[in-house]
């Protein structure tokens, strides 16, 4: 037998010893000497024992992968992850990190999991640190890591002396079935470990965090019940009696089996709060952890958000986007409830999410640890996706396929909630055929009957200026239009008292303010004539008497409508829907939307019918054809294994804007601390509410006309021509450089 040595820690954890072992001829490892392996040094000089790590992450990834039947799985890959660290150099990195080159731990537990014939722990172990690999062998993939040689100083064999793993374990039968449904599980289990090692490793080094406290789902769902209680008993009107009954059916939630469902509930009917009422019902009788709530836009979130924090409690839900994201905020350290939430978006431990489709999603195809944290969470979950119609054409068979499998083997329930449903029966039916959609709405044929207040006429073809003449002929009018460059055009043809344009060149704070005034002058009778790009159109709350509308997707044209006669003061065959045909060209996603939209028009006499959006949303996904519904062939690329190759494809909004600050009054010491490069996720916040985003080409076109100041390399510019930006109409893109600069 050869004797080898290892440097170790004494009891206390603070002197260093060396042990002696020895390699018997079958390899197994004989201790010599009292040893302890250590890990995470702590600021104050001291170790946590490497035994207590794996045997505390092996814990919680246990528990975490209850919610999808695999805790023996999820503890085999705790136990494994840093047996790598047993070796060595290991030790010695551990000891000294400050000092000592990195050693590559990982490969050693995944290499023990591949001799177990587990691949599903190996990508996992593997992946711990770094993200999960691509299959193959080349440089970099799984079958690199596990050809690996781990010998000499790399040879991790001294875990066997403190550690046992169940060669047994409990990977679902369904999971062989599919390679697609084997990658989903093996992100799964990925995500159990990462978010156990991750928080092992938090309270090793921190001490316990502000984590959970939350109330429970029971509680929420009595919370909602006193706040619905005075609508459900003296309803003000026959539309409050309609919402009424929306609202009681969604209470009943409890009594739907888990699964798959649409809510169809048409503009006006009250959907957001009757969806959290189905999900909470809905989780507390079959003990499930949380409702997500995925919105397609961060311009609704916020206010979204605040509805449910009013009515729940503002600990128990947390919002959740890409600003939330960013830096923590130093100055936000000693606030442990800020500190909570922060902690939470790790990995959503919070009983509400809300959150975007882009972080839904991109997360359920990520590879990276901090992305890939939160799924386990989402098992067991009621998630909601609010305005389902806006799931992204390239990647919806890759989204359609990811709900499917969430609801097939995760014990999640989803809700597909919109007015204008995107006919996805068939789909569905192709990846999971087993899967029910079961409609929650009561009636919701009656209730397209009952809550249509508008009639709809075709105009033809405008030009701006005869669009411009007819506003300007209203008392209250909205118009949405397909283009910044057109909003702009036809509000400044209108008469100055009373006219509004809105935009994303505006930042949230001038929109806000202006839809502030909007709302005061529509209630007061004032002339109030609006301009605005279809942002206008995602739930931002408004009622005009009538609305124009440019030609675009059927989904839009009736989101517009829900502009007009919103309380249905008015009669119906007065308040109108205008749709016209703007001059110019038409880009082509947009006329794939318009075609079918323009066929639907001709042969239904009312477009605002299950009926006829059906029958758009199916001429519209005929003419997409199957191929451009994976236009990156994500889910050929997941059932290859390829997690890293798919994590870089799929991008649910190609993203090339940059953000231009606009420096204020109130904001003068946030630009200064931005362009000292304090950054901070507390500073990034505060600071967009006075941005606006541009697409490259636009933004780097202000810079070369000296318009912006460039931070590209950090994805910003900060705005150096005040009369670029008008709070009334917002940037404007085709501005020159000026002589006047902001002075901080």
């Amino acid at each position: 037998m050869e004797a080898d040595r290892l440097f170790v820690l004494d009891k206390t954890n603070t002197r260093l010893l060396y042990c002696t072992y020895q390699r018997t001829k079958n390899n197994s490892i004989r201790r010599m000497a009292n040893t302890m392996y250590v890990t995470h040094k702590r600021e104050d000089g001291t170790y946590q024992p490497l035994k207590e790590h794996l045997e505390n992450v092996a814990a919680l990834a246990e528990a975490f992968a209850k919610s999808f039947h695999s805790p023996l799985e999820g503890r085999r890959n705790g136990l494994l992850h840093d047996i790598g660290k047993y070796s060595d150099k290991g030790q010695a990195r551990q000891r000294d990190p400050e000092h000592t080159a990195r050693v590559d731990h990982a490969s050693a537990g995944a290499q023990e999991a591949g001799r177990l014939g587990d691949v599903h722990a190996a990508f996992a172990i593997a992946g711990h640190h770094g993200g999960l690999p691509n299959s193959g062998n080349e440089d970099g993939t799984l079958g690199a890591r596990l050809q690996k040689r781990l010998d000499g100083g790399d040879d991790p064999a001294a875990w066997k002396t403190e550690i046992q793993v169940p060669k047994e374990t409990d990977i679902p039968a369904w999971v062989q079935k599919e390679p697609i449904v084997g990658a989903m599980y093996t992100r799964m289990l990925f995500s159990c470990l990462v978010d156990a090692d991750f928080l092992d490793t938090e309270t090793a080094l921190q001490g316990p965090q502000p984590r959970g406290g939350y109330a429970d789902v029971e509680t929420l769902l009595q919370r909602l019940k006193e706040h619905v209680a005075g609508w459900l008993e003296s309803p003000r009107n026959e539309l409050c009696r309609r919402r009424n009954e929306i609202l009681a059916r969604c209470l009943c939630g409890g009594t739907d089996m888990q699964g798959l469902y649409t809510l169809t509930v048409p503009t006006g009917g009250g959907k957001t709060v009757a969806s959290l009422a189905f999900a909470l019902s809905h989780a507390k009788a079959h003990s499930m952890k949380r409702v997500i709530y995925v919105i397609p836009y961060t311009s609704i979130i916020e206010q979204t958000a605040d509805v449910f924090r009013k009515i729940l409690g503002e600990e128990n839900v947390l919002e959740h986007h890409s600003q939330a994201e960013l830096y923590e905020d130093s100055r936000d350290a000693d606030d442990q409830e800020a500190l909570r939430r922060r902690l939470a978006c790790e990995n959503w431990d919070a009983p509400v999410i809300v959150t975007t489709a882009v972080q839904f999603f991109e997360s359920l195809y990520a590879a990276k640890t901090s992305r890939c944290r939160k799924l386990h969470n989402i098992a067991q979950s009621v998630v909601i996706f609010d305005e389902a119609q806006t799931l992204p054409l390239p990647l919806l068979r890759p989204c359609v396929s990811a709900i499917a499998e969430l609801v097939r083997h995760y014990g999640t329930t989803a809700v597909l909630c919109t007015a204008t449903q995107p006919a996805l029966d068939g789909m569905f039916a192709a990846c999971a055929p087993e899967l029910k959609i079961r409609e929650i709405a009561p009636d919701p044929d009656g209730l397209f009957d009952f809550f249509r207040r508008v009639r709809f006429v075709q105009e033809g073809s405008k030009t701006d200026a005869e669009v411009a003449e007819r506003l300007a002929s209203e008392q209250q009018v909205l118009c949405i239009v397909n283009s910044r460059k057109r909003a702009r055009a036809i509000y400044q043809m209108l008469p100055e008292e009373g006219r509004f344009h809105l935009s994303t060149l505006m930042t949230a704070v001038d929109r806000e303010r202006i839809l502030k005034v909007i709302r005061e002058r529509l209630k007061d009778g004032q002339p109030c004539r609006v301009v605005s790009t279809s942002l206008v159109e995602a739930g931002v709350d408004v009622d005009f008497p009538t609305v124009w509308r440019e030609m675009a997707g059927l989904d839009s044209i009736l989101q517009a409508a829900g502009r007009c006669n919103r309380e249905g003061k008015n009669d119906p065959a007065e308040s109108i829907v205008h749709i016209f045909t703007g001059e110019g060209r038409v880009n082509a996603g947009l006329l794939l939307r318009i075609a079918p939209a323009v066929e639907v028009l001709a042969a239904y006499a009312d477009m605002n019918t299950r009926e006829a959006i059906a029958a758009y949303f199916c001429k519209l996904l005929g003419n997409v054809g199957d191929r451009s519904l994976d236009a990156q062939n994500i889910l050929q690329l997941e059932a290859k294994l390829l997690f890293r190759t798919v994590a870089e494809q799929f991008k649910v909004i190609d993203d090339n804007s940059l953000t231009v600050y606009i420096p204020t009054d109130d904001n003068a010491e946030d630009i200064r601390l931005l362009r000292l490069e304090e950054y901070s996720r507390g500073l990034l916040r505060r600071l967009g509410r006075t941005a606006v985003n541009l697409p490259q080409y636009e933004f780097e076109a202000l810079v070369e006309n000296g318009v912006i100041e460039s931070h590209a390399q950090d994805g910003f510019g900060i705005l150096l021509n005040p009369e670029a930006y008008s709070r009334e109409c917002g940037l404007d893109v085709n501005s020159e450089g000026g002589a006047a600069l902001f002075i901080m």
